[in-house]
């Protein structure tokens, strides 16, 4: 018997996999549609994702799989599952809307997105299709429900619970305005119960599901999935992600030991040599250039703490981003991280999905 190395066997697996679960998907060509909207191309089937010539909207898949709870396997092309919750969390399920592209390979790499307060990860699922084909990603977009994920449990990670917003001013659209005082909450020191811990869990599952034999993943979010993805880089610099984009985030817990939580750390069981490990991560904050209002889009909270980052999240992301940078020089840390602004860009997921895929293609 030939003897085969772990990565040619792996290979050989995944390779076999693919063309049969690809001919179990049928014969007919893959395609997309723009949602029934009532423009011309309504009923038109395109070969490839994108956008539609009339109305500009995303095209959809016109299959998806739905898998059920945990598949042993994942079907190429379009597809939806559920996976349970992490600790404390684990009788609620997770709506994830993946593409596994059909002839994917031991080369294909692993994208997980996590979207902003709508939790629509069908939306931001299609907004990689194009990319996800042409670069050979599989992307999974991660569906909180948000019955069960309140905005502590999801916007904050879980590293808060019990959170109030006592007597809110929500005169403004899209505004809240709260006092200092008025917002009240119990810390959460259980790491395990963070929502961090999910990322790594649902990339060992799809490695699994998939035989993919990827090291690591690169991670996306948008809105509420920035302030999400940047309180990861915070709270948990041990994740297996590879790259961590963190885009359009409304405000930020800064790396300031000395200030307390929410807007700080104190009071979190993060220490100096845990900051030392954030810093060496590689978080990209991703800005629109146009998302400088209370106007740009999605919900804004203010405080009179959390407006001293800013009034508006493109200056609170540079400022999270300056004040992140002397943390780092001061404790003679290793600083990896970036800031990126997307000119003439709002609060737009589409736009900066586009923007993220120029970056997680190399």
């Amino acid at each position: 018997m030939t003897h085969l190395s772990r990565r040619a066997f792996v290979a050989s697996t995944v390779a076999a996999a693919a063309c049969a679960q690809d001919q179990s998907a049928g014969a007919s060509a893959e395609t997309f549609a723009c949602p029934p909207c009532g423009c011309s191309e309504d009923g038109e089937k395109f070969q490839t994702p994108g956008r539609c010539p009339d109305c500009d909207m995303t095209l959809i898949p016109t299959q998806e799989s739905n898998l059920g709870v945990e598949p042993a396997a994942l079907a190429p092309r379009a597809g939806s599952f559920d996976i349970s919750g992490g600790a404390g969390r684990a009788e609620h399920l997770i709506k994830v809307h993946y593409y596994l592209p059909g002839a994917y390979s031991p080369d294909t790499r692993i994208l997980l997105v996590v979207p902003g307060a709508g939790r629509n990860s069908f939306e931001y699922r299609n907004e990689w299709l194009g990319v996800a084909r042409r670069e050979n990603i599989l992307v999974a977009a991660m569906g909180y429900p948000e019955e069960h994920y309140d905005f502590a449990a999801y916007h904050m990670g879980g590293v808060i619970k019990n959170l109030e917003l006592r007597n809110p001013d929500t005169a403004t659209p899209g505004v809240i305005r709260i006092d200092d005082g008025d917002l009240t909450f119990d810390t959460n020191p259980n790491p395990e119960e963070w929502l961090f811990n999910d990322f790594d869990r649902v990339f060992g599952y799809l490695k699994k599901a998939t035989g993919l034999p990827a090291p690591h993943y690169d991670i996306f979010g948008h809105s509420a999935g920035g302030q999400i993805l940047h309180r990861m880089a915070l709270f948990y610099p041990a994740s297996r992600a590879r790259k961590i984009l963190a885009a359009n985030a409304g405000w930020y817990t800064l790396p300031n030991l000395n200030a307390p939580l929410p807007s700080g750390l104190l009071g979190s069981p993060i220490t100096k040599n845990d900051l030392v490990r954030s810093f060496a991560s590689n978080l990209t904050i991703l800005l629109g250039e146009n998302d400088n209002s209370d106007r740009a889009g999605g919900t804004l909270l203010h405080t009179p703490t959390i407006d001293r980052q800013g009034l508006d999240r493109l200056s609170r992301g540079r400022n999270f981003y300056e004040l992140s940078h002397r943390q780092a020089d001061a404790l003679g840390a290793d600083f990896r991280w970036a800031l990126s602004t997307v000119p003439n860009v709002g609060h737009d997921f589409r736009e900066m999905s586009k923007a993220a895929a120029g970056l997680v293609q190399n």
